[in-house]
């Protein structure tokens, strides 16, 4: 080897890019592949069930002639048409393509199908022979999040028709009418002898079936309770631009649904492809919510499935505390690489679910939730109201806080839980008890809905009944108010938080947002956070920053540091539009809808920070979950505030 010559260092692990994949999914079943529909070449690539990636690879080949895809068409979150040529079946020296090929997929809860068409429209007769090649794996989703796969073991029967793969839980059978099935090194050989007469065509089609016996969700069974053409038909003169979002976002929020088994008539939004088709306390009732002013019925389901697993013990190890809202729910420990991080299959470590839920309760209600679907729910509030009480205060300083008490869990618990997401404008990471000032916000605002659901459903004379509550709120706001406010070259505004010895973090961010509409406030004060947030340090132009660009931590692709998430913005335009700021919110809604234009009206988990004079389209984060329930539902808030005006 001489001098000049290097040889390169393995690559470490890392987690796929998402932007460029193609994807049909039906919650908990998903696909992802390449432009050509079929799957292998990029590492998100596969059929998955649940937290199993069942099939790693799909790989098709026509005999007499290499495949020439030409379009992709998706038709809503489910379908997705390809189209290629086979010009080796063609008339020697025609310009026009004369023999065409379409790959039709479709994917519901628990099934994959594809139905392919073998289009002729020479004179005389074509045929050619089809094969495709399906490599299990039953590999687990945490693994494939984590750059890297482990494929299971896994036994294969092929009869009938048909081929069974079993590993341990997981299985699969995939039929193929018509074809020849073989297994060739481990993988399932599939093959179709295709023969279309003079301007005719041939068919065949494949489906698997999946199933995984330690699943903790299955499909929702009933179509969507919303009308989704009576909306956009509403907005489609006036905003094309919204109601082309409206329809894709609430295709995918339909795809989204889920329910926990045992009641299946109770749904709840997972929260995003891939890596999160279960339920989290925070993600589905952020989308419930901002779903209201379409549809009610998903937030009451939201909130019984949410009530049934309300905490009842105080445990470190799942930081679970009596009358708390749950975080996350898996079928297995999710252990997360490198960050020492470990959380158990029902983890409670979410600050914030809990005033969530007593919020969505009221605002549930007050959208015509039914009382009688209501009252059942009081115990479940008066256990939540008790643990804001006196449990959500770690240490004794009036305020909500966090922290994690066994070094294997989430360092931050509030929406931006990423371990490096609180800190000093001078780059310092905040240390623990965190209080987050949007935490207080909706403790605030979950008191004073507590306390007129205690009124109004006869519960006045348990604890913490209503007038506790709103001395307990006006407290917290008074201090608030003495703790949280600070003065840096970037102006006056509320810090994102107080860490551990109670100073006001003083990073600008775009927490401050979600206190506008929630009462913590003064009028004149929410106007003044609102003008920060459209303000060049914090607005894009397609959205709210994370963080602002005069935090010394800004990177405007850090995943909570100076990238834009479309929830987040959207949870700012609810609380401005509630304030009576309708012409600020709508100021934002115009980059939402600039970003939506952008991403073709799927709008990602979140996408760069970069500012709009630098680019005309949104730059991707490209890892970034989509689509994405609390994104989608960012659609619905974007039509709230344009009625509003």
């Amino acid at each position: 080897m001489t001098p000049a010559q290097t040889v390169a260092e393995p690559q470490p692990p890392l987690q796929p890019l998402l932007d460029d994949a193609v994807i049909a999914l039906r919650a908990p079943t998903q696909v992802w592949s390449g432009r050509d529909g079929d799957l292998g070449a990029a590492a998100i690539d596969g059929i998955f069930h649940g937290d199993v990636r069942h099939v790693r690879e799909i790989t098709t080949t026509c005999a007499d002639s290499r495949i020439e895809w030409i379009s992709l068409s998706t038709h809503g979150p489910s379908r997705v048409v390809f189209a290629g040529l086979l010009r080796g079946l063609d008339e020697e020296w025609v310009a026009d393509p004369k023999v065409r090929i379409v790959r039709d997929r479709t994917v519901d809860g628990r099934r994959v199908s594809e139905s392919w068409q073998l289009r002729n429209g020479r004179d005389v007769p074509v045929g050619t022979t089809v094969s495709m090649r399906f490599v299990p794996e039953f590999a687990s989703l945490h693994d494939v999040k984590a750059g890297g796969s482990t494929p299971g073991a896994f036994d294969v029967e092929i009869g009938d028709g048909e081929a069974r793969v079993r590993s341990g839980a997981q299985s699969f059978a995939l039929a193929a009418p018509g074809a020849e099935l073989g297994e060739q090194d481990g993988a399932i050989v599939v093959t179709w002898r295709l023969e279309a007469p003079a301007r005719g065509e041939a068919r065949a089609s494949w489906e698997l079936a999946l199933h995984d016996e330690t699943l903790v969700v299955e499909p929702a069974r009933r179509p969507a309770p919303w009308d989704a053409g009576e909306v956009i038909g509403e907005v489609a003169q006036r905003h094309p631009r919204l109601a082309r979002w409206l329809e894709t976002a609430l295709g995918d929020l339909d795809a989204l649904r889920l329910a926990l088994p045992g009641n299946p008539e109770d749904e709840f939004y997972a929260a995003g492809a891939p890596w999160f088709f279960t339920l989290f306390g925070r993600d589905s009732i952020w989308a419930a919510r901002l779903m209201l002013p379409l549809d009610a019925a998903i937030a009451a389901s939201t909130l019984r499935v949410l009530a049934r697993l309300q905490g009842d013990v105080d445990d470190a190890e799942t930081a679970q505390e009596p009358g708390k809202i749950l975080h996350e729910l898996r079928s297995s420990t999710l252990e997360i690489p490198g960050e020492n991080v470990s959380l158990p299959p029902l983890y409670y470590g979410s600050v914030d679910s809990t005033p969530l839920w007593v919020c969505l309760l009221h605002d549930a209600w007050r959208a015509g939730m039914p009382e009688d679907e209501v009252r059942p729910l009081i115990p479940a509030l008066r256990r939540a109201l008790a643990w804001l009480i006196e449990y959500g205060d770690s240490d004794g300083d009036g305020f909500i806080d966090y922290i994690d008490r066994t070094g294997r869990g989430l360092a931050n618990q509030g929406w931006k839980d990423s371990g490096d997401s609180i800190q000093w404008r001078d780059g310092r990471l905040a240390e623990g008890p965190i209080a987050l000032c949007e935490v207080q916000a909706y403790a605030y605002e979950a008191a004073l809905a507590g306390a007129e659901l205690l009124e109004r459903f006869g519960e006045g004379d348990e604890p913490h009944g209503p007038a506790e509550l709103r001395a307990w709120a006006a407290e917290l706001r008074e201090r608030f108010a003495g703790s949280f406010w600070v003065e840096t070259p970037e102006g006056r505004y509320p810090a994102v938080a107080l860490d551990r010895n109670k100073r006001p973090v003083d990073t600008l961010t775009s927490n401050i947002g979600h206190l506008i509409g929630t009462g913590i406030l003064e009028p004149d004060e929410e106007r003044h956070v609102a003008e920060l947030l459209l303000g060049e340090s914090m607005a894009s132009g397609f959205g709210i920053r994370t963080m602002s660009t005069g935090a010394a931590g800004y990177w405007p692709l850090s995943y909570h540091g100076g990238s834009v998430w479309t929830h987040d913005t959207a949870i700012a335009v609810h609380g401005m539009v509630r304030a009576g700021l309708v012409d600020e919110a709508n100021r934002v809604v115009d980059g939402m809808l600039d970003a939506a234009e952008g991403f073709v009206y799927r709008v990602p988990e979140l996408h760069s920070g970069d500012p709009r004079s630098e680019t005309d389209v949104p730059t991707p984060y490209p890892a970034a979950c989509r689509p994405q329930a609390w994104s989608a539902a960012a659609a619905v808030t974007a039509l709230t505030a344009v009625r509003a005006q």
